[in-house]
């Protein structure tokens, strides 16, 4: 016998975004309900965030036991590795994580829980598997988002795996192909060669991580390939599956074909959102080529439809804070519909956590008007305190406005880009100048000497442009 519930909120997906926007309805006093079609426990506990930076730690360890000669210290005998053993804590600590996650979630009144698969029946309508039907007066779409794997690589069968597939292995395969140079590709990449993985990575149009700015990302691209083989740009001629290997073809650098053996190809070839099995159509939205209903950014409403969209989902900013923000926003506005309220939306913000790291605060250099603005730059090769400490490998651009002197944004890879990247989107949200962010103190010796090295430089040529 099928249930009806009645209720002010349907949020679909129990995930970051998700339960910020239950939590939100219920903070302005609205009935809520949410449902999750699969096992509790966010993207960022199972299989993002938190397992890869477990994987990353295993990998830094080993790294810096095999580098510890330059400083006179000698470890007798060859690092050992042990598979088994990395994978077990990756994924113990990982269950600890999504406990917390599955123990919060639980903790929710078991009325305001649904399990099962939402389908809309109309716009604020949904039928939950065949047990229960949902009447709301609005409805919030947190339904993240999946690896999204191109036709052609089913070819590779068994052999191709994803980055959730990567954390159930129970011990570390010989070889692995990477497919994807951004932050999950790269992430994985680094940490799997370090424990000890053949691993090669190949990329389509030059890019590497997030970045846009040109130098920057050349400079990463040698970085990494003093480490692993990484092709920004790789011209892959034929790829198959033979026995349980999978068998690729590419060229080299000197354009000759090379044909090589992996035993899995990871695919972090990007991500789709969660709409396509929603019957989205029966909502009555607006949907974009994805098939993504069409939202306003700032108040993530669906048209003029008491539907909002958040998180991964949405595609905006596939962040864990920023699906936090989002959901929060979306349940308010979904509360308090019709007078809904835009996002203030923090800084832009993004860590790769490789190493060096990789970071993108505020503008991008290619989102930048060019000619309006100057560029700051530090290589962190002789920066004092990365040198001390073995870390220097990085390049580092800040760009300021010619008209303001305002921070407008930066992309650089370097040593503890994490901490930096936090000053620097403070100071840009604030909307400080250059001059401003150089009277702030810095001690010595640090690392962030070398961020003061690259806004001296700003403020150097900004001084040039004023002056001619």
């Amino acid at each position: 016998m099928k249930t009806t519930i009645q209720t002010d909120v349907a949020v679909i997906g129990a995930g970051t975004a998700g339960l910020a926007a239950y939590r939100a309805a219920i903070a302005a006093g609205k009935r809520a309900v949410i449902i999750e079609g699969g096992a509790y426990g966010t993207t960022c506990a199972r299989v993002g965030c938190m397992p890869s930076k477990l994987l990353i730690a295993a990998a830094e360890a080993a790294h810096e036991a095999r580098h510890t000669g330059a400083f006179g210290v000698h470890v007798d005998g060859p690092v050992r590795v042990d598979g088994r053993e990395v994978m077990a804590r990756v994924r113990s600590e990982r269950d600890r994580f999504v406990g917390f996650v599955v123990r919060g979630t639980e903790s929710i009144p078991a009325a305001d829980r649904l399990i099962g698969h939402a389908r809309f029946i109309d716009n604020t309508v949904l039928e939950i598997d065949d047990h229960t039907t949902v009447r709301a007066s609005r409805v919030v779409i947190a339904t993240g988002s999946r690896p999204a794997v191109p036709p052609s690589f089913q070819v590779f069968g068994d052999r191709l795996i994803v980055n959730d597939d990567v954390f159930a292995w129970d011990d570390l395969p010989t070889s692995v192909a990477v497919f994807g140079p951004g932050v999950i590709g790269l992430e994985l990449g680094q940490a799997l060669s370090r424990l000890g993985v053949r691993v090669r990575v190949f990329g389509m149009g030059g890019s590497v991580g997030p970045f846009t700015d040109p130098a920057i990302r050349a400079y990463a691209a040698q970085a990494f390939n003093q480490e692993f083989s990484l092709q920004p740009d790789a011209h892959v001629t034929d790829m198959r599956r033979e026995g349980d290997e999978a068998v690729i073809t590419f060229e080299d650098a000197d354009g000759q074909p090379v044909t090589e053996r992996f035993a899995y190809v990871l695919a972090a070839t990007g991500r789709r959102p969660n709409v396509d099995n929603l019957a989205i159509e029966n909502a009555g939205l607006a949907l974009d080529a994805r098939g993504v209903p069409v939202f306003d950014p700032l108040t993530l409403q669906c048209g003029t439809a008491p539907v909002f969209i958040a998180g991964d989902a949405n595609n905006v900013l596939p962040l864990l804070h920023e699906a936090a923000d989002e959901g929060k926003v979306a349940g308010d506005n979904a509360a308090r519909w019709p007078d809904v309220r835009p996002l203030a939306r923090r800084a832009m913000l993004a860590v790769v956590f490789s190493d060096p790291q990789l970071a993108i605060v505020g503008n991008t250099f290619a989102s930048l008007e060019p000619g309006s603005f100057v560029t700051g730059e530090v290589s962190f090769e002789d920066q004092g305190r990365s040198r001390v400490m073995l870390k220097n490998k990085g390049l580092m651009h800040v760009y300021a406005d010619i008209a303001t002197g305002r921070f407008l944004g930066a992309e650089w890879m370097g040593p503890r880009a994490e901490n930096i990247a936090h000053l620097l989107a403070w100071s840009y949200q604030q909307g400080l100048t250059i001059a401003q962010m150089l009277a702030m103190p810095f001690y010595h010796p640090v690392v962030e000497e070398g961020l003061r090295t690259a806004l001296r430089d700003a403020e150097a040529k900004l001084t040039d442009v004023t002056n001619t």
